[in-house]
């Protein structure tokens, strides 16, 4: 083939490097044969044409005929002026709709910066032996729906009648001005800019200086010289193994062996009563109560362990069709939302302190990928993982409760879900830590969750190459131990101070729930990097990000306590494997809203695991010889996210006195 053609030049070039190319290359290789595969490549183009001519070709022969339904039903807008030139070119790409012309004509005054990406501009604009311009309508299309991809992501043009996509001005407060004095206190921010950057400047003063004075000192972190300057992290030590949990996790198991998972529901709701919220969505209930919550408990199980109505139908006394009437009229999302929210405050209740501590305002989210069929427009390929699906985002606090659960695609910002966790798990609890993985942390969202009041703290894969910035370049004469790692330019306060306002209202718009926390992240996005409030936003959080930094490296028992935190989290996604068990754990249907239901019904059955194992162990502390067995390390360890007592399929009898009747005494 061509690879060993190409080898043999090589070769032959580097063995006599001092002669000619008739002497050496073309007794290897015939000049006619040279002179072909130099006209094959010129043909086939670079790989930057390759490309474009698979998708022209692939738009023309299939998509292109949806182009015309598309521009007639929706009506496309811009609040701004540098993406005015996508609205004129759809405009302009509307009026030849119906024409069979190639080419556009020469006296049409088409949009081609800001349409045609500069990169792409040789390939598509065509010369004519006359010197004139020639534009192919198909290129062309190409060119603007790829410009019209990017503007709609990051809302920077909007679909009238939209809600997604809608005009991104509705996303703010209307009444802000009027209002400003209130929303401002809500967030407890000072009004005044100015106050607002002194603090921050003199925050992250103090942060460096401190960091750099004890750095010396700290013999788990360095700064290396290396590659551009860079932090080395000694990994924490590992602590040792809690002595007592195994045989307490023995003494449950025999105590209360094989507990059944849906007599764990069963005892949760005899307790908390949140069957109670599930409701009919018909004016009036014909149905029982207490029958009523027992086909209710019976449909939750089902659903939450995906096993599916019909696997749990008791015979003859709850048949699937009673099952499958109770979902459609009783089991709502926000019915499950208001059920996990009085769990939640029903597991914080039963809590003893003594065993369990004080309180707690800080929480770990991560996502985990669930299998999903793929007729919706919610699954998508993962790329970080593989595989069709969905991903369901949770926020579940040290003590192993989850207080809320998203269901997202797989390209989602968890940034957004982070924020939308904090804000609406509608729960007693109070939000001040959040632990985070890399994924779920950028610097847009250090500024943002800054300016709601709660802290952002992330266990960050790249540690090593974190830079950080300072308040202004002449401080770094007085920290030269961290002069490799800082930044090449200071911070821009006035750029903050500038956009301070536009800043508060669009977090206000967050906190309010005028619009999905995505939709407004999405507007702040590299793609739309000129955008003031952006550029404000960034710098607010590379302020928040290094003096996270400097807390961050500068003290090993935070960067344990996010590591913890972070850990009780994956503990809840391995567990969902357990619970989730039917099916393969994949979601299997179409409908959204029963996909979420499905997440919603997961959530609760395995708080209510929480709930009663939380219980047993305090049963089983309350005797005096087991308190007096626990160690340091076992009340750290201590969780009620533990499973192995726990028999989640039901009982299997085995009765060998019985035969089925398969008519052998008539053969």
């Amino acid at each position: 083939g061509k690879d060993r053609l190409f080898e043999r030049l090589l070769e032959a070039a580097l063995d006599n490097p001092e002669g000619t190319v008739r002497e050496v290359l073309f007794p290897v290789m015939g000049e006619e044969r040279l002179r072909d595969l130099l006209r094959e490549f010129r043909a086939r183009g670079s790989y930057r044409q390759e490309v474009h001519m698979h998708l022209r070709s692939s738009y023309k022969q299939h998509y292109r005929r949806m182009t015309p339904g598309l521009l007639t039903a929706l009506e496309f807008r811009s609040n701004n002026s540098a993406h005015q030139p996508v609205i004129d070119a759809l405009a302009l790409v509307k009026r030849y709709l119906n024409s069979k012309a190639l080419n556009y004509s020469t006296f049409e005054e088409i949009p081609v910066q800001g349409v045609i990406a500069r990169n792409m501009q040789d390939l598509i604009l065509e010369t004519n032996e006359d010197g004139e311009v020639r534009l192919n309508r198909v290129n062309y299309e190409v060119c603007v729906l790829d410009a019209l991809r990017d503007a709609l992501r990051c809302r920077e043009v909007w679909v009238v009648g939209a809600d997604r996509y809608r005009d991104p001005d509705a996303d703010l407060p209307a009444d802000f001005e009027q209002q400003k004095t209130e929303y401002f206190a809500a967030l407890k921010q000072p009004q005044e800019a100015t106050q607002f950057v002194t603090g921050l400047r003199e925050r992250l003063h103090d942060a460096l200086v401190r960091f750099h004075a004890d750095l010396p000192k700290n013999e788990k972190v360095r700064v290396v010289s290396k590659d551009g300057g860079r932090f080395g992290v000694t990994p924490l030590d590992p602590q040792p193994e809690p002595p007592t949990l195994g045989a307490m996790k023995g003494e449950l198991g025999r105590q209360w062996p094989g507990t059944g998972l849906l007599d764990m529901l069963k005892e949760a709701d005899l307790d908390v009563g949140f069957t109670d919220l599930l409701r009919s969505v018909l004016t009036r209930e014909i149905l029982p109560r207490a029958e009523a919550q027992k086909r209710l408990l019976l449909c939750l199980f089902g659903l939450g362990t995906n096993m599916g109505l019909k696997r749990v139908a008791s015979g003859d006394t709850i048949t699937p069709d009673q099952l499958r009437y109770v979902r459609k009229r009783y089991i709502t999302r926000e019915g499950l939302r208001a059920a996990n929210a009085q769990l939640v405050n029903a597991i914080l209740a039963a809590r003893r302190p003594d065993l369990w501590g004080e309180g707690t305002t800080a929480y770990a989210s991560d996502s985990k990928k669930f299998g999903a069929w793929d007729g919706n427009l919610r699954t998508e390929w993962s790329v970080r993982y593989g595989g069709r699906g969905v991903m369901i985002y949770w926020h579940v606090e040290r003590k192993a409760t989850c207080i809320h659960s998203l269901l997202k695609t797989c390209s989602s910002s968890e940034v957004a879900a982070m924020i939308e966790g904090v804000l609406r798990h509608c729960t007693e609890m109070e939000v001040e830590r959040q632990y985070v993985d890399s994924h779920g942390q950028s610097e847009v969202g250090f500024a943002f969750t800054h300016l709601l009041g709660f802290d952002l703290l992330p266990r960050l894969k790249d540690i090593a190459g974190q830079k950080l910035y300072l308040p202004d370049l002449a401080l770094s004469e007085q920290l030269p131990l961290l002069k490799p790692v800082a930044a090449q330019r200071a911070i821009r306060w006035e750029l903050i101070e500038q956009q301070y306002e536009p800043m508060v209202k669009y977090t206000t718009a967050l906190r309010l729930g005028l619009a999905d926390p995505e939709s407004i992240l999405r507007r702040f996005t590299q793609a739309n990097a000129q955008h003031p409030v952006y550029a404000a936003l960034k710098e607010l959080g590379k302020v928040i990000k290094t003096i996270f930094l400097c807390e961050y490296l500068g003290n090993e028992a935070l960067r344990r306590e996010i590591h913890e935190g972070l850990n009780v989290v994956e503990n809840w996604n391995a567990t969902t494997d357990f619970v989730f068990y039917g099916k393969g754990g994949e979601i299997s249907t179409n409908r959204l809203e029963d996909q979420e239901v499905s997440m919603l019904c997961l959530h609760l059955v395995q708080n209510c695991l929480v709930y009663v194992n939380t219980l047993m162990l305090q049963r089983v502390l309350e005797d005096d010889q087991w308190r007096e067995r626990m160690t340091a390390e076992d009340w750290r360890g201590l969780t009620p996210l533990i499973y192995q007592h726990v028999n989640p399929y039901g009982i299997f009898r085995l009765d060998m006195t019985t035969r089925l009747d398969l008519g052998r005494a008539a053969a």
